[in-house]
């Protein structure tokens, strides 16, 4: 006759199997996931650089990007004369958007931790910070007059936050900037440097 005493203890050995099992599964488990998502971020990533470098290299990205560099006004009331309505200057308008928001969407990503700055890079991150001071004044004034008060902030987000990173890998570059462009209104250079 079997033992009561043995079935119970059988059947306590079989439910810890049981529980090992289980737990190893889920351990098992778990860093496939982990690996999946190292997978898809470094796939994002890769795929993100890839189009970045294809859209930024392109001649008309290049073309679009200087002549908004090269835009020029007094004051804002000079800029909204010159390049505020789509009736003013319909292509100036079309390619300061387009600026704009390609760099907001970017910030975007870099806010939510899809990229990040190193993602940007170098060249990329330095043109976005001097369109944003560029256009920091304009962009703060509607703000006050005709946008959301935090319109394009992911934008001045990620251009803070990239100015901040090119000045620990060169901290002679505020002077640089400074010295070359004096006009860029980077205030407070040293507060861009140290706050993070």
């Amino acid at each position: 006759m079997v033992d009561i005493g043995l079935l119970q203890s059988l059947s306590y050995v079989a439910a810890a199997i049981g529980v090992c099992a289980a737990a190893t599964y889920y351990i098992m488990t778990l860093r496939v996931q982990q690996t999946n998502t190292k997978e898809t971020i470094k796939n994002r990533r890769a795929t993100f650089s890839s189009n970045q470098m294809q859209f930024s290299c392109s001649e008309e990205w290049i073309n679009r990007y200087m002549d908004v560099w090269n835009m020029q006004w007094s004051d804002f009331e000079d800029y909204k004369r010159k390049y505020t309505y789509p009736n003013t200057n319909p292509d100036l308008f079309a390619k300061r958007w387009v600026i704009w928001y390609r760099y907001d969407f970017i910030g975007r990503q870099y806010r939510s931790g899809l990229i990040s700055l190193e993602d940007i890079g170098v060249t990329f991150g330095y043109n976005m910070i001097f369109i944003w001071y560029k256009f920091k004044p304009i962009i703060e004034e509607d703000r006050k007059i005709s946008f959301p008060s935090d319109f394009l902030s992911d934008f001045e987000y990620v251009s803070e936050a990239m100015l901040r990173w090119l000045c620990d890998r060169d901290p002679d570059l505020m002077r640089k900037i400074h010295e070359n462009y004096p006009d860029l209104p980077i205030n407070n250079i040293n507060s861009a440097h140290t706050n993070d």
